[in-house]
């Protein structure tokens, strides 16, 4: 999945993402929100409130500039725009930011068990999880906490809420956040088999990220 070239690619390309994302289990109708931007830019494209993740059209996005100013698009965008724009501030990096609400992410968070990374896969691509207590939804608070987070971690969950994914491009934010959700799934079924250790070898990981 190439990263788009133009904003109308960023919202086409963002559109099938919020499909299978909902068609994946990994959001109910318009719970979570989805955004990116082209490299260098100080403007981001993101789904506006209320829009049903499986039903995007270009009309459903609005486009913010990096100061916050609603700039075009739709009139509203989402409620958790706040938490694309810090990360974007602090990554300059990044270039798409997904925000869905996966409940083995969100349970396991909740009772107090971090998210193990088992495969391969959850080590390449989470690589690593941060988690950041529960704020109101649309807060400064839980986007600038989210936005610490995002400056070490790959992936960051927000308690009783949701957990978010960040990357150059929109394809590997998907993946990622793929990822952190089967690896929640992989350590509540560990956990239910009485495992409390099994994890992705410490050496193993060290190699695969400094090769």
């Amino acid at each position: 999945m190439e990263h788009p070239s133009t904003v109308d690619g960023l919202r086409r390309q963002l559109s099938e993402v919020g499909r299978l994302a909902v068609e994946r289990g990994f959001v109910l109708a318009s719970g979570g929100n989805l955004s990116a931007r082209l490299p260098g830019s100080d403007e981001f494209v993101v789904t506006g409130a209320g829009t049903w993740l499986d039903r995007l059209t270009d009309d459903d996005f609005s486009v913010v500039s990096l100061a916050g100013d609603v700039v075009g698009g739709a009139e509203k965008p989402s409620s958790e725009w706040k938490l694309h724009q810090r990360t974007y501030q602090v990554r300059p990096d990044v270039n798409a930011v997904i925000h869905l609400h996966p409940q083995h992410a969100v349970l396991l968070d909740a009772l107090g068990h971090r998210i193990r990374l088992i495969s391969l896969d959850h080590a390449y691509y989470v690589r690593s999880v941060g988690t950041v207590p529960y704020a109101p939804n649309g807060s400064d608070e839980l986007a600038d906490t989210t936005a610490e987070q995002a400056r070490v971690h790959p992936c960051v969950v927000q308690s009783h809420h949701g957990c978010s994914a960040h990357a150059e491009d929109i394809g590997m934010a998907f993946r990622r956040i793929m990822n952190l959700e089967e690896a929640a799934t992989a350590t509540y079924r560990a956990l239910a088999l009485g495992d409390t250790a099994a994890t992705f070898p410490p050496e193993s990981y060290a190699a695969l990220h400094h090769a």
